[in-house]
Protein backbone atom coordinates (compact mmCIF):
# COMPACT_ATOMS: atom_id res chain seq x y z
CA UNK A 1 0.00 0.00 0.00
CA UNK A 2 2.79 2.43 0.90
CA UNK A 3 4.53 1.87 -2.43
CA UNK A 4 1.29 2.68 -4.25
CA UNK A 5 0.62 5.76 -2.15
CA UNK A 6 4.13 7.07 -2.69
CA UNK A 7 3.36 7.50 -6.39
CA UNK A 8 0.75 10.15 -5.59
CA UNK A 9 1.92 13.57 -4.37
CA UNK A 10 0.32 15.41 -1.49
CA UNK A 11 -2.37 17.92 -2.39
CA UNK A 12 -3.89 21.10 -1.04
CA UNK A 13 -7.36 22.09 -2.19
CA UNK A 14 -8.90 25.46 -1.39
CA UNK A 15 -12.68 25.37 -1.59
CA UNK A 16 -15.04 28.29 -2.37
CA UNK A 17 -16.38 28.52 1.19
CA UNK A 18 -12.95 29.38 2.63
CA UNK A 19 -12.04 25.96 3.92
CA UNK A 20 -9.06 23.85 2.88
CA UNK A 21 -8.43 20.17 2.38
CA UNK A 22 -4.85 19.00 2.95
CA UNK A 23 -4.37 15.51 1.53
CA UNK A 24 -0.99 14.00 2.44
CA UNK A 25 0.79 10.78 1.58
CA UNK A 26 3.19 9.84 4.36
CA UNK A 27 5.58 6.89 4.74
CA UNK A 28 7.58 8.30 7.62
CA UNK A 29 5.88 9.90 10.61
CA UNK A 30 9.02 12.00 11.17
CA UNK A 31 8.99 13.39 7.63
CA UNK A 32 9.27 17.15 6.93
CA UNK A 33 5.60 17.22 5.88
CA UNK A 34 4.53 16.01 9.33
CA UNK A 35 6.79 18.55 11.02
CA UNK A 36 5.31 21.30 8.87
CA UNK A 37 1.81 20.22 9.93
CA UNK A 38 2.86 20.51 13.56
CA UNK A 39 3.98 24.10 12.99
CA UNK A 40 1.07 25.20 10.80
CA UNK A 41 -1.65 23.43 12.81
CA UNK A 42 -0.70 23.32 16.50
CA UNK A 43 -4.14 21.96 17.44
CA UNK A 44 -3.32 18.81 15.43
CA UNK A 45 -0.21 17.94 17.46
CA UNK A 46 -2.06 15.50 19.73
CA UNK A 47 -3.47 13.72 16.68
CA UNK A 48 -0.06 13.57 14.98
CA UNK A 49 1.49 12.09 18.11
CA UNK A 50 -1.14 9.34 18.13
CA UNK A 51 -0.85 8.36 14.47
CA UNK A 52 2.25 6.11 14.68
CA UNK A 53 0.55 4.03 17.39
CA UNK A 54 -2.90 3.58 15.82
CA UNK A 55 -3.47 0.02 14.60
CA UNK A 56 -7.25 0.06 14.17
CA UNK A 57 -10.19 2.45 13.81
CA UNK A 58 -10.14 5.40 16.21
CA UNK A 59 -12.08 8.61 16.78
CA UNK A 60 -11.90 11.42 19.30
CA UNK A 61 -13.61 14.77 19.87
CA UNK A 62 -11.66 17.64 21.41
CA UNK A 63 -12.27 21.32 22.22
CA UNK A 64 -8.75 22.78 21.90
CA UNK A 65 -9.69 26.39 22.69
CA UNK A 66 -12.55 25.45 25.01
CA UNK A 67 -15.15 26.50 22.44
CA UNK A 68 -14.48 25.29 18.91
CA UNK A 69 -14.42 21.55 18.43
CA UNK A 70 -12.03 19.31 16.56
CA UNK A 71 -12.56 15.74 15.51
CA UNK A 72 -9.87 13.32 14.44
CA UNK A 73 -9.44 9.61 13.98
CA UNK A 74 -8.81 6.68 11.67
CA UNK A 75 -11.18 4.83 9.34
CA UNK A 76 -10.53 1.24 8.26
CA UNK A 77 -12.15 -0.14 5.13
CA UNK A 78 -11.75 -2.88 2.52
CA UNK A 79 -11.95 -2.25 -1.20
CA UNK A 80 -11.96 -5.93 -2.18
CA UNK A 81 -15.50 -7.24 -1.72
CA UNK A 82 -14.75 -10.81 -2.88
CA UNK A 83 -15.38 -13.42 -0.22
CA UNK A 84 -12.19 -15.07 1.07
CA UNK A 85 -12.91 -18.74 1.72
CA UNK A 86 -9.37 -19.50 2.84
CA UNK A 87 -9.04 -18.41 6.45
CA UNK A 88 -5.30 -17.94 5.96
CA UNK A 89 -5.87 -15.52 3.05
CA UNK A 90 -6.97 -12.41 4.89
CA UNK A 91 -8.59 -9.53 3.04
CA UNK A 92 -6.40 -6.45 2.81
CA UNK A 93 -7.65 -3.59 4.96
CA UNK A 94 -6.98 0.02 3.97
CA UNK A 95 -6.67 2.81 6.53
CA UNK A 96 -6.70 6.59 6.31
CA UNK A 97 -6.46 9.24 9.01
CA UNK A 98 -8.38 12.51 9.26
CA UNK A 99 -8.37 15.71 11.30
CA UNK A 100 -10.96 18.50 11.26
CA UNK A 101 -10.70 21.83 13.04
CA UNK A 102 -12.51 25.03 12.08
CA UNK A 103 -11.89 25.57 8.33
CA UNK A 104 -9.27 22.83 7.89
CA UNK A 105 -9.61 19.19 6.85
CA UNK A 106 -6.48 17.03 6.82
CA UNK A 107 -6.39 13.48 5.49
CA UNK A 108 -3.35 11.20 5.49
CA UNK A 109 -2.81 8.14 3.28
CA UNK A 110 -6.13 8.14 1.48
CA UNK A 111 -5.83 5.38 -1.13
CA UNK A 112 -5.35 6.23 -4.81
CA UNK A 113 -8.68 4.82 -5.93
CA UNK A 114 -10.63 6.93 -3.44
CA UNK A 115 -8.61 9.99 -4.40
CA UNK A 116 -9.53 9.42 -8.03
CA UNK A 117 -13.18 9.04 -7.03
CA UNK A 118 -13.04 12.32 -5.12
CA UNK A 119 -11.65 14.06 -8.21
CA UNK A 120 -14.60 13.05 -10.36
CA UNK A 121 -16.95 15.83 -11.37
CA UNK A 122 -19.87 14.83 -9.16
CA UNK A 123 -17.69 14.51 -6.05
CA UNK A 124 -15.95 17.82 -6.70
CA UNK A 125 -19.33 19.49 -7.10
CA UNK A 126 -20.35 18.10 -3.72
CA UNK A 127 -17.13 19.37 -2.13
CA UNK A 128 -17.68 22.82 -3.59
CA UNK A 129 -21.12 22.91 -1.96
CA UNK A 130 -19.63 22.24 1.47
CA UNK A 131 -19.74 25.23 3.81
CA UNK A 132 -17.51 23.68 6.49
CA UNK A 133 -14.53 21.35 6.59
CA UNK A 134 -16.52 18.71 8.46
CA UNK A 135 -18.91 18.50 5.51
CA UNK A 136 -15.95 17.63 3.29
CA UNK A 137 -15.20 14.71 5.61
CA UNK A 138 -18.83 13.57 5.25
CA UNK A 139 -18.42 13.45 1.47
CA UNK A 140 -15.20 11.43 1.75
CA UNK A 141 -16.70 9.06 4.33
CA UNK A 142 -19.76 8.43 2.19
CA UNK A 143 -17.50 7.64 -0.77
CA UNK A 144 -15.49 5.14 1.28
CA UNK A 145 -18.67 3.67 2.75
CA UNK A 146 -19.68 2.67 -0.77
CA UNK A 147 -16.93 0.00 -0.76
CA UNK A 148 -18.48 -1.55 2.32
CA UNK A 149 -21.90 -1.45 0.69
CA UNK A 150 -20.49 -3.31 -2.32
CA UNK A 151 -19.06 -5.94 0.03
CA UNK A 152 -22.45 -6.39 1.62
CA UNK A 153 -24.03 -6.90 -1.82
CA UNK A 154 -21.60 -9.76 -2.49
CA UNK A 155 -22.27 -11.14 0.98
CA UNK A 156 -26.01 -11.11 0.34
CA UNK A 157 -25.60 -13.09 -2.90
CA UNK A 158 -23.49 -15.71 -1.07
CA UNK A 159 -26.05 -15.88 1.74
CA UNK A 160 -28.92 -16.41 -0.70
CA UNK A 161 -27.03 -19.26 -2.39
CA UNK A 162 -26.40 -20.84 1.02
CA UNK A 163 -30.11 -20.64 1.83
CA UNK A 164 -30.99 -22.33 -1.47
CA UNK A 165 -28.51 -25.12 -0.72
CA UNK A 166 -30.12 -25.72 2.67
CA UNK A 167 -33.56 -25.76 1.04
CA UNK A 168 -32.49 -28.33 -1.56
CA UNK A 169 -30.51 -30.62 0.71
CA UNK A 170 -29.25 -29.96 4.22
CA UNK A 171 -25.79 -31.51 3.94
CA UNK A 172 -23.70 -31.70 7.06
CA UNK A 173 -20.96 -29.44 5.66
CA UNK A 174 -23.40 -26.53 5.39
CA UNK A 175 -22.82 -25.64 9.04
CA UNK A 176 -19.24 -24.77 8.09
CA UNK A 177 -20.61 -22.55 5.33
CA UNK A 178 -22.95 -20.84 7.79
CA UNK A 179 -20.10 -20.17 10.21
CA UNK A 180 -18.00 -18.79 7.34
CA UNK A 181 -20.85 -16.40 6.60
CA UNK A 182 -21.03 -15.43 10.26
CA UNK A 183 -17.31 -14.54 10.25
CA UNK A 184 -17.71 -12.71 6.94
CA UNK A 185 -20.50 -10.59 8.41
CA UNK A 186 -18.41 -9.97 11.51
CA UNK A 187 -15.57 -8.67 9.32
CA UNK A 188 -17.79 -6.12 7.58
CA UNK A 189 -19.49 -5.20 10.84
CA UNK A 190 -16.13 -4.39 12.45
CA UNK A 191 -15.31 -2.05 9.57
CA UNK A 192 -18.74 -0.46 9.81
CA UNK A 193 -18.08 0.67 13.39
CA UNK A 194 -15.86 3.52 12.14
CA UNK A 195 -18.75 5.11 10.24
CA UNK A 196 -21.22 4.66 13.09
CA UNK A 197 -18.82 6.41 15.44
CA UNK A 198 -18.21 9.21 12.96
CA UNK A 199 -21.93 9.94 12.64
CA UNK A 200 -22.44 10.11 16.41
CA UNK A 201 -19.19 11.97 17.16
CA UNK A 202 -19.97 14.57 14.48
CA UNK A 203 -23.25 15.37 16.18
CA UNK A 204 -21.39 15.66 19.49
CA UNK A 205 -18.84 18.07 18.04
CA UNK A 206 -20.87 20.04 15.47
CA UNK A 207 -24.47 19.80 16.60
CA UNK A 208 -25.47 23.34 15.59
CA UNK A 209 -23.70 23.22 12.21
CA UNK A 210 -25.09 19.85 11.10
CA UNK A 211 -28.52 19.88 12.75
CA UNK A 212 -30.26 20.31 9.40
CA UNK A 213 -27.26 19.72 7.17
CA UNK A 214 -28.01 17.86 3.92
CA UNK A 215 -24.57 16.23 3.58
CA UNK A 216 -24.64 14.99 7.17
CA UNK A 217 -28.15 13.62 6.71
CA UNK A 218 -27.10 11.82 3.53
CA UNK A 219 -24.28 10.11 5.43
CA UNK A 220 -26.55 9.44 8.42
CA UNK A 221 -29.25 7.75 6.35
CA UNK A 222 -26.67 5.73 4.42
CA UNK A 223 -25.25 4.48 7.73
CA UNK A 224 -28.75 3.82 9.06
CA UNK A 225 -29.64 1.86 5.94
CA UNK A 226 -26.56 -0.33 6.29
CA UNK A 227 -27.11 -0.79 10.00
CA UNK A 228 -30.55 -2.22 9.23
CA UNK A 229 -28.91 -4.61 6.76
CA UNK A 230 -26.50 -5.87 9.41
CA UNK A 231 -29.37 -6.50 11.82
CA UNK A 232 -31.33 -8.31 9.11
CA UNK A 233 -28.38 -10.49 8.02
CA UNK A 234 -27.60 -11.37 11.63
CA UNK A 235 -31.17 -12.58 12.08
CA UNK A 236 -30.97 -14.59 8.85
CA UNK A 237 -27.80 -16.35 9.94
CA UNK A 238 -29.28 -17.05 13.38
CA UNK A 239 -32.30 -18.58 11.62
CA UNK A 240 -30.07 -20.76 9.43
CA UNK A 241 -28.18 -21.98 12.49
CA UNK A 242 -31.47 -22.74 14.26
CA UNK A 243 -32.74 -24.67 11.23
CA UNK A 244 -29.53 -26.67 10.95
CA UNK A 245 -29.59 -27.45 14.68
CA UNK A 246 -33.25 -28.52 14.48
CA UNK A 247 -32.63 -30.78 11.49
CA UNK A 248 -29.53 -32.28 13.11
CA UNK A 249 -31.44 -32.93 16.34
CA UNK A 250 -34.33 -34.50 14.41
CA UNK A 251 -31.93 -36.67 12.43
CA UNK A 252 -30.16 -37.79 15.60
CA UNK A 253 -33.42 -38.56 17.38
CA UNK A 254 -34.68 -40.53 14.39
CA UNK A 255 -31.51 -42.64 14.31
CA UNK A 256 -31.60 -43.33 18.04
CA UNK A 257 -35.29 -44.24 17.94
CA UNK A 258 -34.75 -46.58 14.99
CA UNK A 259 -31.84 -48.30 16.69
CA UNK A 260 -33.88 -48.66 19.88
CA UNK A 261 -36.79 -50.24 18.00
CA UNK A 262 -34.51 -52.66 16.15
CA UNK A 263 -32.84 -53.63 19.41
CA UNK A 264 -36.22 -54.28 21.06
CA UNK A 265 -37.57 -56.25 18.08
CA UNK A 266 -34.58 -58.59 17.96
CA UNK A 267 -34.29 -58.95 21.72
CA UNK A 268 -36.06 -62.38 21.80
CA UNK A 269 -33.66 -63.69 19.15
CA UNK A 270 -30.72 -62.37 21.14
CA UNK A 271 -31.96 -64.02 24.33
CA UNK A 272 -32.56 -67.37 22.61
CA UNK A 273 -29.19 -67.20 20.88
CA UNK A 274 -27.49 -66.41 24.19
CA UNK A 275 -29.17 -69.36 25.90
CA UNK A 276 -28.30 -71.78 23.08
CA UNK A 277 -24.74 -70.54 23.14
CA UNK A 278 -24.23 -71.59 26.76
CA UNK A 279 -21.86 -74.54 27.38
CA UNK A 280 -24.28 -77.23 28.69
CA UNK A 281 -23.85 -80.93 27.98
CA UNK A 282 -27.50 -81.25 27.02
CA UNK A 283 -29.18 -78.48 25.03
CA UNK A 284 -32.94 -78.69 24.45
CA UNK A 285 -34.01 -79.81 20.98
CA UNK A 286 -30.38 -80.43 19.95
CA UNK A 287 -30.96 -84.14 19.37
CA UNK A 288 -34.31 -83.82 17.61
CA UNK A 289 -34.11 -83.79 13.77
CA UNK A 290 -36.44 -80.84 13.42
CA UNK A 291 -34.95 -79.06 16.49
CA UNK A 292 -32.88 -76.47 14.55
CA UNK A 293 -35.74 -75.61 12.20
CA UNK A 294 -38.16 -75.40 15.14
CA UNK A 295 -35.87 -73.03 17.01
CA UNK A 296 -35.51 -70.79 13.94
CA UNK A 297 -39.29 -70.75 13.62
CA UNK A 298 -39.62 -69.84 17.30
CA UNK A 299 -37.14 -66.98 16.90
CA UNK A 300 -39.03 -65.68 13.84
CA UNK A 301 -42.36 -65.99 15.65
CA UNK A 302 -41.21 -64.17 18.80
CA UNK A 303 -39.58 -61.42 16.71
CA UNK A 304 -42.77 -60.95 14.68
CA UNK A 305 -44.92 -60.91 17.81
CA UNK A 306 -42.62 -58.31 19.41
CA UNK A 307 -42.79 -56.08 16.31
CA UNK A 308 -46.59 -56.38 15.99
CA UNK A 309 -47.02 -55.62 19.68
CA UNK A 310 -44.84 -52.46 19.43
CA UNK A 311 -46.69 -51.42 16.28
CA UNK A 312 -50.05 -51.85 18.03
CA UNK A 313 -48.79 -49.65 20.85
CA UNK A 314 -47.83 -46.98 18.28
CA UNK A 315 -44.16 -46.99 19.25
CA UNK A 316 -42.77 -47.61 15.77
CA UNK A 317 -44.61 -44.85 13.91
CA UNK A 318 -43.09 -44.39 10.47
CA UNK A 319 -39.46 -44.56 11.60
CA UNK A 320 -38.87 -47.80 9.74
CA UNK A 321 -40.51 -46.57 6.51
CA UNK A 322 -37.38 -45.31 4.76
CA UNK A 323 -39.22 -44.29 1.58
CA UNK A 324 -41.12 -41.52 3.37
CA UNK A 325 -38.12 -39.66 4.75
CA UNK A 326 -38.21 -35.93 4.32
CA UNK A 327 -35.98 -34.56 1.55
CA UNK A 328 -34.38 -32.02 3.90
CA UNK A 329 -33.22 -34.71 6.31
Amino acid sequence: MKNELSKRPSNLLSLPSDWQWHDLVVDDWLSPEIEKLRVDHPHAVEWLDLLPHLKSNYISVRFPDGKNSSIFGTIEYAMNSTKQNNKHNKREVERFHYFVFENTLITINLDNHTWEEMNKENRMMMLQQCQHAIEGLFVIARTVLHYLHQGMDVFECDLRELEHQMERNNHRYLMDEILDSRYELLFWNNLFISFQELVVASKEAYYEEIKDNRLYNQLFYRVDRMERLFVHYNKEIDTLISIDNAVSAFRGNEIMKTLTILTAVFMPASVIGAIWGMNFDTIPFSTIPWGFAGMIAMIGLTTTVMYLWMRKKGWTGDLLKTNSRDKHV
